[in-house]
């Protein structure tokens, strides 16, 4: 019976080998990966599953993640986007610092991004709070190489010593580099889990000297009570932090700062405790309403006016509330009525 349907396969592939070609060629052309994203759409996502505090305090209404589909681009996926209302294509040389990165540069960028927005949530959330939150480390990481300042680093590396010494933030590294004395420096890195030591060229810039590489911090906290994140995998980037921080602040006090609301928002929380301005941010409030949201918090400025205009063009039901800072937000989630 075996042999019967082997032979009838055969028979077919000999027959028809031409149309089996040719959807194999077919089927690897539009799956071909192209240099884009494809934004498709935006929603909410209930934060509680994701930002949980110790014995933390409950509410009656809700924080909510903003939010964006996107998709890594295929030829088919980029010649829908030119049909299909709604999606977006945006080049992945947008998200680059340098022709040569590639898309494992971006992700961790990315990931980075929301590792740092956490750790500016816990800070801000904490003080806000007045509860214990005392540092006990800083990471530095090397997130950008510059054509113009060729050396030795790459993207992804720890920094963890210059010139022997090794720094608490990333302001005293580059006060070190300010004024030391010499052309090049021996740098250690953390690489695939491997320390090595790299000798790398400094380069002047005005009056001071630097690598000439981007760098970006993370800060981990002792906090009591503790807080733990559970993001999924694809989860990334910076624009939660605003909605992080309010939501673990929520938690650490009495009270219900949602109002019995469902709020959603977008905006990354800086280390200034400024609200940062996010990109697709008509996207992510088309998502809110679309997703039931009573209140879209937005990043005051350009953001801000972005929305107020699509609001006004597509009649959308919902509160909009601009903010500059986490004290802002505060402050106008406690007047809510």
């Amino acid at each position: 019976m075996l042999k019967k349907f082997y032979e009838k396969v055969k028979d077919f592939i000999k027959s028809e080998y031409k149309f089996i070609l040719f959807l194999i060629i077919f089927y690897v052309v539009l799956s071909w990966p192209v240099n884009y994203y494809i934004i498709i759409g935006g929603g909410i996502s209930d934060i509680s599953d994701r930002v949980v505090v110790e014995d933390g305090y409950s509410s009656d209404g809700s924080f909510n993640l903003s939010y964006v589909s996107e998709l890594k681009g295929t030829t088919i996926s980029y010649l829908l986007s030119y049909v299909i209302p709604n999606w977006k294509r945006v080049d992945i040389d947008d998200y680059k610092y340098t022709t040569d990165e590639d898309y494992e540069d971006i992700e961790f960028r990315s990931s980075l991004d929301l590792e740092y927005s956490n750790s500016n949530a816990i800070y801000y959330a904490y003080q806000l709070a007045d509860r214990p939150c005392k540092l006990v480390s800083t990471e530095i990481y090397i997130i950008a190489k510059f054509e113009e300042y060729p050396n030795s680093l790459e993207v992804g590396d720890q920094l963890l010593s210059v010139d022997g010494k090794e720094f608490s933030t990333l302001a005293e590294y580059q006060e070190y580099l300010r004024r030391f004395d010499g052309d090049s420096i021996v740098v250690k890195v953390l690489r695939d889990d491997k320390e090595i030591e790299v000798t790398c060229k400094l380069y002047q810039e005005d009056d001071y000297k630097v690598l000439g590489v981007g760098l970006q911090s993370t800060s981990t906290y002792d906090t009591d009570p503790k807080v733990d994140f559970h993001f999924e995998a694809n989860e990334s980037g910076p624009s939660a932090g605003l909605i992080t921080t309010l939501s673990i602040y929520d938690q650490l006090t009495k009270g219900d700062l949602t109002g019995d609301f469902n709020i959603a928002g977008t905006g990354t929380i800086e280390a200034d405790g400024s609200i940062g301005q996010i990109g697709e941010v008509e996207y992510k409030l088309l998502g809110a309403v679309d997703g039931g949201a009573d209140v879209f918090l937005v990043p005051a400025g350009e953001n801000y006016q972005d929305c107020k205009k699509l609001m006004k063009e597509d009649d959308l039901d919902i509160k909009l509330i601009p903010v500059e800072t986490i004290y802002d937000a505060v402050d106008a989630l406690k007047e809510l009525k």
